[in-house]
């Protein structure tokens, strides 16, 4: 069995385990000690946290096998990005020129720089072992933070992103990055990726163009990956575009790679999610569902059958479970059919 729950200190090793696994271009998990350590601490200090509305806190959730103790996966939620330090995309855009005593009409995209998202919640690092890929378990782990989201709403911004990894070759080498570093930067894509995944953001706003890009005017490589995903991250894309996120035209500085956006009440994960009371029995006869406790500082999730009743107010689900969730007869818990 797995359960997700908050990351602590203890699980350090399997955080840089997971960040050697995740490769060049995985910028929230830079193969940094220091910066692995502060993000567990800061994800325990955001758990302790009472807060009624978004701020700077960031959450951070590991995947636990219970046989064995091992730690096979991670996925983060940010409550709200930019508060603190500036937040930066693309947006492709257009601008017409035209000439009508030539008879010349030409639209050509742009790309500006911008902080549009500054506020929004934000799906982040999310990565789960290859020895554990299979069945259910990339689902759940993606999917238990919209029960977060659902539970505990007040705590996020009404708008929620994911930023997926652009197009890179097995070097960790990007198009889009090679044709910035030509005529704006001197360093290559994976020194770039690992300074802003340490945070250190400042050469951003020190050497990026501050004018719109034509895109024209980008090698022809680098035009063919706007707005397009790494291979390993498809999946993880059509997950999120079941649940209603779009893309809008905002793409990573660096890699190129598209942003995707919802209104957190709409999501549909969270629109089908229920809120039930347990009941400790017999649930053989049940169906998968994804099920977490309503407590924040002791979140869990695990995959579990139970049996709803016909007014969807009570759950059956079986003892092991319940004591994994961390929850007896009476408690509530939110439950999302798989």
């Amino acid at each position: 069995m797995f359960v997700i729950r908050p990351i602590t200190e203890n699980d350090y090793p399997a955080l840089m385990k997971i960040a050697h696994e995740s490769g060049v271009g995985f910028t929230s998990l830079p193969v940094n000690e220091s910066l692995l350590r502060s993000r567990i601490s800061h994800s325990e200090k955001s758990f302790a946290t009472k807060t009624i509305s978004p701020g700077n806190e960031g959450y951070l959730l590991v995947m636990e096998n219970t046989t064995t103790g091992e730690v096979v996966g991670t996925s983060g939620i940010e409550s709200a990005v930019g508060l603190e330090n500036a937040f930066y995309h693309y947006h492709l855009g257009k601008v017409v020129h035209s000439s009508q005593e030539l008879k010349l009409h030409n639209t050509i995209e742009t790309l500006t720089l911008c902080n549009d998202y500054t506020g929004a919640a934000e799906l982040c690092t999310l990565f789960l072992s290859k020895k554990a890929r299979g069945g259910n378990n990339g689902r759940i782990l993606s999917r238990c933070r919209f029960l977060m989201l659902a539970e505990f709403h007040e705590r996020f911004g009404d708008i929620i992103i994911a930023e997926m990894r652009g197009v890179s070759d097995e070097k960790g080498e990007s198009p889009f990055w090679k044709w910035l570093e030509e005529n704006f930067f001197n360093m290559d894509f994976p020194t770039a990726d690992y300074l802003s995944g340490i945070g250190n953001k400042v050469f951003i706003a020190e050497l990026m163009p501050r004018f719109p890009i034509y895109v024209n005017l980008l090698s022809s490589e680098a035009q063919r990956v706007i707005g397009h995903v790494h291979e390993q991250t498809k999946p993880a894309l059509k997950l999120l575009e079941r649940e209603g996120f779009r893309y809008r035209g905002y793409v990573d500085i660096f890699d190129g790679g598209p942003t995707v956006e919802c209104e957190v009440n709409q999501i549909k994960a969270i629109k089908e999610s229920l809120r039930v009371k347990v009941n400790i029995g017999d649930a053989s006869q049940g169906q998968p569902y994804i099920v977490c406790n309503t407590s924040f500082k002791e979140f869990r999730t695990t995959e579990a059958n139970i049996v709803i009743n016909s007014t969807q107010d009570m759950a059956i689900i079986e003892k092991e479970y319940a004591q994994v969730l961390n929850v007896k007869d009476g408690d509530m818990i939110r439950v999302l059919a798989l």
